[in-house]
């Protein structure tokens, strides 16, 4: 989810030399549908597996346990290779590489499909790691084909496909898992991911041919060096993951907690309200925010809404029905999701502009750490109550908040200053 304020930041970002190419407005529909369907399918696997795990021979009083166990180990399995997607997309062509995360998240969904046991829904799962990478070669893509004069609106439409569909997905594959059950959405996702893959892989040509002839190995370890020289980018990672660690473990345990709270015959449903009614939010207050941190700064925005959401994170533990924590959640939701989209802007600003892109290519790597982390982290804790999440995320928030002071404390070397206004 991106604010306003990074389109713009983007926008400026784009060098002189690029030119708009014909048949953009295609293109930009086909990766806004493309990322639509993917949020779409990740949402649902995020909101009904939790749900499914009993179908798969899992105890009731184990589910809390493999659902943190399943998070973690699928964020473990796709992190280590997330330097090398962008590195062979410079060595070779930026097409393929796309087209493999789709390819990759059919095959996933395909093993879980018929999967019989928990072992083999668990490295269907895992699979669904590997499909890291795409978004960040998409919008590269895209702006080099898009006019100057609209690459604000392109990437304001490509980027409004993830929330969307994060909404959608849950909300409208409740009542299909009431109905038909947990393999129907899959095999429905299936027909979704296959369509994807084929007009990805057919729908436009990429001239785009890499240049770069180093070793593969020595272009990924140098991205990652790039973070590593910096005691700002260093210190603001590790910030951002304990600032999101909380956010995405909650994520993870939240199917569980309507569940508990839940007592009728429609489950799938009350899941996917919920969870949508979150996203809704979500949509609402990422441009608001984003726009109040273009006035007041984007750092002191992203102070003010982290301080908030770890005031809010211990209210599930005093709600008294599902429609309480509806409402809860929602918020909780909505402002992590802020905050989130202003992380991509003080990361931004504390990269050079030279390798602004590089460092970006790595902005999603706190969450997908968290996912990891957190889960983890719940499955523990869990074992006393599904609701000791609450407490724990606003511990988790708090170490974050204090993380970024330190970060925001740490001078930028000349060589890794931006250009743009923190």
């Amino acid at each position: 989810m991106y604010s306003i304020s990074y389109i713009l930041l983007t926008k400026k970002m784009t060098t002189e030399t690029s030119r708009a190419q014909p048949g953009w407005v295609p293109l930009l529909a086909l990766f806004t549908i493309a990322g639509f369907v993917e949020s779409m399918v990740f949402g649902q696997l995020g909101a009904f597996i939790p749900l499914y795990l009993p179908r798969l021979g899992i105890p009731t009083q184990d589910v809390a346990a493999w659902t943190g166990a399943l998070a973690a180990f699928t964020g473990a399995v796709g992190i280590p290779f997330l330097p090398f997607w962008g590195a062979l997309a410079d060595r070779y062509a930026r097409q393929p590489i796309i087209v493999r995360s789709y390819v990759v998240e059919l095959t996933a969904v395909v093993l879980m499909l018929i999967a019989g046991n928990i072992w083999v829904f668990l490295i269907g799962r895992c699979v669904t790691s590997l499909a890291l990478g795409n978004t960040g070669l998409m919008l590269t893509t895209l702006s080099e084909r898009a006019p100057r004069n609209r690459l604000g609106l392109a990437f304001s439409v490509m980027n409004s496909a993830p929330p969307v569909g994060a909404f959608l997905g849950p909300l409208l594959g409740g009542p299909l898992v009431d109905a038909l059950g947990f393999r129907a959405l899959l095999l429905v996702d299936t027909a979704f991911l296959l369509i994807v893959v084929l007009a990805m892989t057919f729908g436009y040509r990429d001239s785009f041919q890499g240049t770069d002839r180093g070793p593969i190995l020595h272009m990924a370890a140098d991205s990652v060096r790039i973070i590593g020289r910096s005691p700002r980018l260093r210190t603001l990672f590790a910030a951002l993951f304990l600032l999101f660690a909380g956010w995405t473990m909650a994520m993870t345990y939240v199917p569980l907690v309507i569940a508990r709270l839940y007592h009728g015959d429609q489950p799938g449903t009350a899941v996917g309200v919920i969870i949508g009614a979150g996203g809704l939010i979500a949509l609402v207050f990422s441009p608001l925010v984003g726009m109040l941190a273009d006035r007041f700064g984007h750092w002191r925005m992203l102070f003010i809404g982290a301080t908030i959401i770890v005031l809010i994170w211990p209210l599930p533990l005093f709600v008294q029905g599902r429609a309480d924590f509806g409402a809860t959640w929602a918020m909780i939701n909505g402002m992590s999701s802020s905050i989130f989209a202003l992380s991509f802007m003080v990361l931004s600003t504390s990269a050079a502009a030279d390798v602004r892109g590089r460092v970006m290519s790595y902005a999603f790597l706190p969450m997908n750490v968290g996912f990891m982390i957190g889960p983890a982290i719940g499955s523990i804790v869990t074992r006393a109550s599904i609701f000791a999440i609450f407490p724990l995320a606003a511990v988790l928030t708090a170490l974050g908040i204090a993380a970024l002071w330190i970060a925001r404390k740490q001078p930028v070397a000349d060589e890794a200053k931006s250009d743009i206004r923190a």
